[in-house]
């Protein structure tokens, strides 16, 4: 299992457009993708479940990646999150 901090600096925080993006990217992984916002975890592979968590700029989120793909997992989840200017 890997596990991966980041701190949500987009003013409008994980909206909807990136959030699609996102999942879209990360559902080819077969490793299980968790992101943890205050406590919360949900699966990464659902862009419902990443919504209902309304991370805002400034909020910390962990991402955890389990399985064969983890380390490629956890590279795109960043690699998406920069592109998308989520995280500097």
């Amino acid at each position: 299992m890997i596990e991966k901090t980041f701190t949500i600096i987009d003013e409008d925080g994980i909206h909807a457009q990136p959030a699609a993006i996102l999942v879209s990217n990360i559902s080819r992984f077969a490793s299980e993708i968790i992101l943890v916002h205050n406590e919360k975890p949900v699966n990464l592979k659902s862009i419902k479940s990443l919504m209902a968590l309304e991370i805002r700029k400034g909020d910390r989120i962990k991402i955890f990646a389990d399985g064969l793909d983890e380390e490629q997992a956890i590279l795109e989840v960043e690699a998406v999150l920069k592109i998308a200017s989520l995280v500097s």
